[in-house]
């Protein structure tokens, strides 16, 4: 039965007959006396597909829904359709390199993708890639904490943020950090994304709901917004508050667009869970799994657009870094504001844990790859996971620094130069020779993603040194 599987699904992969013969030769066990190493086709997967692409869309959603917004006030509305269509096409084409690489091995982990590849260097490049990255997303988590909670607290105390210790986002994050996420993180296990994907997806559609229903209450130019230039001017390029500040631009470029491609590529990164969905997804196949990726971008992609228009034309130039921060301009006692914050300050607090475990996975590969389950490891990794990253949101000025940098650095790791770079040491020569189109694609595809990552981060830099205006808030 299992023979009969995986030639079902070398046809449907269309692997010619050596390649088939060759991935046989890798999944059937060899005559060694010894256990046959466990691949993930020899997992009979259980999760029906509409589940999987609810999984997946999960992965994909988190805080960079909240940056859509300010992203295409530096973009113009033409240009960022440009740029979200672009990435997310060039997203879908990255998990089929993916699983094409998968497939040919029977290997169900980047890190293990990356290991056959370079051996132990690939396998350390993927685990460091990958901590990085989600060190960047825990960060995003408690920026938004950070910006969010003393505002809920204020609205529910009914006063005005005058310097009690409460009201300072530092000691909060703190305090969520010790007496909530740490705790959750010191969990033995943690089920597959999380116990919170549900409720985490639901937040963001009544996020992106609320940013539709409010377009159509709030007026432009914000009330505020003569008393709070200077607000403004920290948030932002220099902007002169001009009879056209309430129009929605088309097309713009300014020193904070340099910020747009780290922002979207971050939006899109899924691909350490893909492999994993992939098999834990019943009668899986590549062409099912790909159909499972491309739905579940297909529906992202329309929150995200959703949200960054009506958030954009909400706010115009107004809207900060950090969308949901925004709204305190126009009244602290709004009720649906307030529910939606409480809402995406709970998803988010219960996230933190469940993006630190792949990290601490990657990290005990690194440092302990032979070494057996222990409680002083587990612990002693969580803490300093924890310490390091309230460090960076504490004294990182803006969660748009860190999303520009994680941004411009893993995500086009993650997306782009490492499926390319895989794909072209797995798949066989006798297969696919070097010059083949599909190695070739491969090639362009990595270099592409090398090329966004040293022009994002040149640009990012020269903003640095420049000292151009820098936004404030969240992401």
């Amino acid at each position: 039965m299992e023979l009969q599987k995986m030639n079902g699904h070398s046809r449907e992969d269309g692997f010619d007959g050596l390649d088939a013969m060759a991935e046989h030769e890798e999944f059937l066990p060899h005559k060694t006396g010894g256990k046959k190493e466990i691949h993930f086709t020899d997992f009979e997967g259980k999760t029906s597909f509409g589940m999987s692409i609810f999984n997946l869309s999960n992965a994909i959603m988190g805080s960079g829904i909240l940056g859509l917004a300010f992203a295409m006030s530096n973009t113009g509305i033409i240009l960022f359709l440009v740029l979200l269509v672009f990435i997310a096409i060039l997203s879908a084409y990255s998990i089929h390199l993916l699983l094409r690489s998968a497939g040919v091995v029977g290997i169900r982990a980047y890190e293990q993708l990356g290991n056959r590849a370079f051996g132990p260097p690939g396998k350390m490049l993927a685990a460091c890639v990958i901590t990085v990255h989600n060190i960047g997303a825990m960060s995003s988590y408690l920026f938004i904490i950070k910006s969010e909670l003393p505002l809920v607290i204020q609205a529910f105390l009914d006063k005005e943020n005058t310097g009690e210790w409460f009201l300072n986002g530092n000691y909060l994050i703190i305090i969520v950090s010790a007496f909530i996420i740490l705790p959750l993180a010191l969990m033995k296990q943690l089920g597959y994304l999380g116990y919170t994907s549900g409720f985490s997806l639901s937040c963001m559609v009544f996020f992106l709901i609320s940013v539709i229903y409010k377009k159509f209450n709030i007026s432009c130019p914000l009330e505020d917004l003569h008393h709070n230039d200077s607000s403004i001017a920290a948030h932002h390029a220099p902007t002169n508050v001009t009879e056209d500040f309430c129009e929605a631009k088309m097309f713009t470029i300014n020193s904070q667009t340099a910020y747009t491609v780290p922002i979207l590529a971050f939006a899109f990164v899924c691909h350490p869970e893909v492999l994993p969905i992939y098999t834990e997804l019943r009668d899986a196949t590549k062409k099912r799994m790909q159909s499972v990726a491309n739905i579940s971008i297909l529906a992202m992609f329309v929150m995200y657009l959703l949200t960054a228009l009506f958030g954009y034309l909400t706010f115009y130039g107004a809207v900060e870094s950090e969308l949901l921060h925004t709204y305190s301009r126009v009244g602290s006692g709004d009720v649906l504001i307030l529910c939606v914050r409480l809402a995406v300050l709970v998803a988010v607090t219960l996230t933190v844990p469940v993006v630190l475990f792949p990290i601490r996975r990657a990290l005990l590969q690194i440092l302990f790859p032979d070494k057996p389950f222990h409680w002083v490891r587990h612990i002693a990794i969580a803490f300093c996971l924890v310490f390091i990253v309230n460090l960076l949101v504490i004294f990182v000025p803006s969660i748009r620094d860190i999303f520009g940098i994680i941004g411009a650095t893993s995500a086009p790791s993650l997306i782009f130069i490492l499926p390319g770079i895989f794909y072209i040491r797995i798949v066989p020569e006798e297969q696919e020779p070097l010059l083949s189109r599909p190695k070739i694609q491969a090639t362009c595809f990595a270099a592409l993603g090398f090329i966004f990552m040293v022009m994002s981060l040149s640009f990012i830099i020269t903003d640095w040194v420049t000292g151009e205006s820098r936004s404030g808030g969240g992401h």
